[in-house]
C-alpha cells in the first residue's frame, strides 16, 4: 500500500513538472508582459529596470531553471500584478471555488441519485421518460447560458436572490466559509445550480443505467427468491453496486469542477480560482498562471488517489494496484 501511494505521489510530482515547463514555455511564446505591466509612456530606462526585476533578461533557459529551483522550494514566484507570492494569492482564491464545487457536486447527488433510482426502478413510466428528458436538456444546455438565464429570471425579473460575489463569510478553523450564513448561502444559489445542471443529468443517466444492470443479476433475483424486502434490496445490493462508479465519475468531476469553473465564476462575479485566472491570463501574469496549473494538477492527481484507494473499501475484491484478488 506505500509502494503504490508512494509511487502515485512520484507519478504526480513528474506530471507537475512537465505541466509547469509546457506552461512556462507556452506563456513566454503568447505574449511580452512588460507591454501589460508598464506605462506606454514610460521610458526605456524605467522598461529596462522593469525587465531586469522580472527577470526577463535572461535567456528562457534560465528563467525555467530559476522557477523551477524555486518550484522545488514551494515558491512558484511572486505575481507581478498582486506583488504578493502567487501560490498565497491562488491559495487565498481556492475556498470559493471549492464552495461551489462541493455545492454542484452535493446537488447532484441529493437530486441525480433518487431520480435515477425511480427511473431505473420504474423504466417504463412517465415518471423514467421524464427524468431522460430532463437529462437531456441538462447535457445540451450551456453552462453560460444558463448562468445568464437565471440572472435574468430570479435577480433582474423577480429580485429574489443577488448574483454578484460571495457574500458574508465566517471563519470556519482559520478558512473563510460563505455557504454558512444566510447571505453567502443566498449568493451560492444561482452559481452552484448552474454549475450543477450537466451533473445532475449525468449522475441522473448514470444511476438508472446502473440500476437496470443491477436488477438483471442473479444475485438480486436470489434475494428475491430467499424473500428479502424491495428495501433490503436496493440498500444492500443495488446502491452498493453503484457506489463504485458513482465514486470515480463523482471524484473526476470534482476535479474537473476545481479546473473549469471559470465560465461560471465570471458570469457571476465568483471570487474564485477560476476569476482570477481569467485576469491573470489577461494580464500575462506568468507566476499566477503557473500557479493555477500547478494546484490544479495537484488536485487532480489527490483525488484520482484518493478515487483509487476508495475503489479497495468499497470493493474488497479490487486490489490498489488494479488487479483483482
Amino acid at each position: 500500500m506505500l509502494t503504490y501511494v508512494a509511487s502515485r505521489i512520484l507519478q504526480g510530482i513528474a506530471l507537475m513538472l512537465v505541466i509547469s515547463l509546457l506552461v512556462f514555455l507556452a506563456v513566454y511564446m503568447i505574449g511580452n508582459p512588460v507591454e501589460v505591466l508598464i506605462d506606454p509612456e514610460a521610458t526605456q530606462a524605467d522598461r529596462d529596470r522593469a525587465i531586469r526585476a522580472l527577470g526577463l533578461d535572461r535567456p528562457v533557459w534560465q528563467q525555467y531553471l530559476r522557477f523551477l529551483g524555486d518550484l522545488l522550494r514551494g515558491d512558484v514566484g511572486s505575481s507581478w500584478v498582486y506583488n504578493r507570492p502567487a501560490l498565497t494569492v491562488m491559495l487565498e482564491r481556492m475556498p470559493a471555488t471549492v464552495e461551489l464545487a462541493l455545492g454542484a457536486i452535493f446537488l447532484s447527488i441529493v437530486v441525480g441519485v433518487p431520480l435515477g433510482l425511480l427511473a431505473g426502478l420504474y423504466p417504463h413510466t412517465r415518471l423514467a421518460k421524464g427524468v431522460m428528458t430532463a437529462s437531456i436538456v441538462g447535457f445540451s444546455l450551456p453552462t453560460f447560458w444558463v448562468g445568464i438565464m437565471f440572472i435574468v429570471v430570479f435577480s433582474v425579473e423577480l429580485g429574489w436572490l443577488p448574483v454578484t460575489g460571495r457574500g458574508d463569510t465566517i471563519d470556519l478553523f482559520g478558512v473563510p466559509v460563505s455557504l454558512l450564513t444566510a447571505d453567502g448561502l443566498s449568493h451560492a444559489i444561482l452559481p452552484v445550480t448552474a454549475l450543477a445542471l450537466a451533473r445532475v443529468a449525468l449522475v441522473m443517466r448514470l444511476v438508472r443505467a446502473g440500476t437496470q444492470e443491477v436488477l438483471e443479476q442473479d444475485y438480486i433475483k436470489l434475494a428475491r427468491a430467499k424473500g428479502l424486502s424491495e428495501g433490503r434490496i436496493l440498500r444492500v445490493h443495488v446502491l452498493k453496486n453503484l457506489l463504485i462508479p458513482l465514486v470515480t465519475i463523482l471524484g473526476l468531476d470534482f476535479a474537473g469542477l476545481m479546473a473549469f469553473a471559470i465560465v461560471t465564476e465570471s458570469v457571476f462575479a465568483w471570487p474564485g480560482m477560476g476569476k482570477l485566472i481569467i485576469d491573470s491570463i489577461y494580464n500575462l501574469d506568468r507566476p499566477m498562471i503557473v500557479a493555477y496549473l500547478v494546484v490544479i494538477v495537484g488536485i487532480f492527481v489527490v483525488v484520482n488517489l484518493a478515487v483509487d484507494l476508495l475503489y479497495g473499501l468499497l470493493d474488497p475484491r479490487v486490489s490498489v494496484k488494479g488487479s483483482r484478488q
